[in-house]
């Protein structure tokens, strides 16, 4: 029997950690059947900190008996998931197996959302270095498929950090799921009561059950 775990990345534009990304994630994977945990990964350090604490908690799952492993972000932590799971140089026992993104910070070549930016690089970050942690440049063939979901009029993160990752994705023929809900503010977690927006846990679980994650 195949034992899969989901690593939970909650947001905070790497200043922070949010607890209604944490726990309550958690709490809805394992009613799905799911083994699931957060992991709070370092916060105001920068590149490469957070990409090798998570490496070295991908690692430790997999002493733990994990033979796949999924990474879920919400916002930075949508980053740090997205980032971990395209960057250059991890080994075979980094390898993450599915990344599932929401309203996720993607690109650090756009102005918006300056606080993930500035608190994970700099703001006087070279192009280079930006260009290495926008996971939209990042992405490749052999990439992991990925569930990426945002919401039309998000004002903190917008959407345009989906479409320029989904775009990378389908340019680069990686399975992937791309769904864009008109309303919904930044921030929403499950989004229970959000309207449309609420079937991201739907969307996500079929998603899953698709990938073989779920019976």
């Amino acid at each position: 029997m195949t034992r899969d775990h989901v690593i939970i990345l909650p947001g905070g534009g790497y200043g922070r950690l949010s607890d209604n990304e944490a726990e309550p994630i958690v709490e809805w994977l394992e009613t799905l059947g799911l083994s699931a945990s957060v992991f709070r990964y370092p916060v105001r350090t920068q590149h490469p900190a957070v990409v090798d604490a998570i490496r070295g908690e991908i690692r430790a799952r997999r002493d733990a008996g994990a033979d796949r492993i999924a990474l879920l972000g919400f916002s930075a932590g949508g980053h740090a998931a997205g980032h971990a799971a395209l960057a250059p140089g991890g080994s075979d026992r980094e390898r993450v197996d599915l990344a599932i993104l929401c309203y996720p910070v993607v690109s650090m070549m756009l102005d918006t959302h300056r606080e993930s930016r500035q608190n994970l690089i700099g703001l006087d970050a070279s192009p280079e270095l930006r260009a290495a942690t926008s996971v939209d440049l990042l992405v490749h063939p052999k990439a992991p498929p990925f569930f990426v979901w945002h919401t039309a009029e998000d004002a903190v993160v917008p959407v345009q950090h989906a479409y320029l990752l989904g775009m990378a994705l389908a340019a680069a023929q990686v399975p992937h799921a791309l769904h864009v809900f008109e309303r919904g503010k930044h921030g929403l977690n499950l989004a229970k009561g959000a309207g449309e927006a609420e079937r991201w846990t739907e969307l996500c679980a079929d998603w899953l059950r698709e990938q073989g994650w779920l019976a």
